[in-house]
């Protein structure tokens, strides 16, 4: 009668466990299940419960969207940007690399959902791969264990992500993400709201506490500013490495999957961070550094090919 009993409430425990992660991928778009890497496994009753280091991930499905700025765009954003309090520092040639729109198809690919924080890379530095952020040098008020992380290098991006077993997303990917198959301007819509990113401003002191935070926000604050996939801060916060090495310009033709140049001295980075004014947050914006820059204000996230 005990291994009955016992038998039947391990049978329990099993169908609410696999009710629980089902309803939890009923409707909205696909997350993908955590990765047991790395990770201690812990049991209760009879029930094997996996605890992961790995951000929830988001699938988008295969598809062609629209990347890139046009001419139109551009005169807006110049009109926006000559609002900002130094206006006049404006320039044209600031966006100038957005241009051409193209068709680009993708195939199918996760995304984390959420910037990569500072607790999630310690366990890296923890295992040996991944290189400490100098925090010490002035900026240890950035770590903190729910904060994005900061002050890493292009290439201790991408250590992260191959230790967790995922890849930095392309500018594609992440472009599309960002703006879905409908040229969003922002995650969220067309229209700008100073409160849905933590953001800065073009003045001679950039902070800016109208959105709620003059530095730093914890990932995910801005759950308005989600995107309708359900991406959190793609305006804002940090800006964030991508895998494409930097040009300057598109090419006007339909692309596949495309990687970016086989080589340059510059990588891509995408989003705007909190030191950054509206016409830099849009999804389309472009920026760039030297793979061995580490600032307050980059950051990143990861993907991997769907299978």
């Amino acid at each position: 009668m005990a291994a009955a009993l016992r038998g039947r409430a391990s049978l329990a425990a099993f169908i609410v466990a696999s009710a629980s992660v089902c309803s939890s991928n009923a409707g909205g778009p696909s997350r993908e299940p955590l990765l047991p890497a790395a990770t201690p496994t812990a049991r209760t009753g009879s029930v094997a419960v996996l605890r992961t280091p790995g951000s929830e991930m988001v699938l988008v499905a295969a598809g062609t969207f629209e990347m890139g700025s046009q001419p139109m765009e551009l005169q807006l954003v110049m009109d926006a940007c000559k609002r900002e309090p130094r206006g006049i520092q404006c320039d044209a040639r600031f966006f100038a690399n957005e241009l051409a729109t193209h068709r680009v198809t993708l195939s199918s690919f996760w995304l984390d959902r959420t910037e990569v924080t500072v607790g999630q890379y310690t366990r890296c530095v923890a295992a040996g791969p991944c290189d400490p952020p100098p925090y010490e040098q002035g900026a240890s008020r950035f770590d903190r264990a729910e904060l994005p992380v900061v002050l890493v290098s292009w290439n201790d991006a991408r250590t992260y992500c191959s230790f967790v077993g995922k890849r930095l997303p392309t500018e594609a990917e992440w472009e599309r993400a960002a703006r879905g198959v409908t040229a969003r301007r922002f995650p969220w819509g067309h229209h700008w709201a100073t409160r849905r990113a933590n953001h800065g401003k073009l003045a001679i002191d950039a902070h800016d506490g109208a959105d709620g935070h003059l530095e730093l926000a914890a990932v995910g604050s801005y759950p308005d500013g989600r995107t309708p996939d359900g991406f959190e801060d793609l305006a804002g916060n940090v800006s964030e490495w991508v895998e494409d090495v930097y040009e300057d310009a598109y090419e006007a033709m339909p692309v596949t999957n495309p990687r970016g140049p086989s080589s340059g001295g510059f990588r891509v980075i995408r989003g705007g961070s909190y030191l950054d004014a509206m016409p830099w947050l849009r999804g389309a914006s472009r920026g760039y550094r030297g793979t061995g820059a580490r600032e307050t204000t980059i950051g990143f996230r990861c993907a991997r090919d769907a299978r």
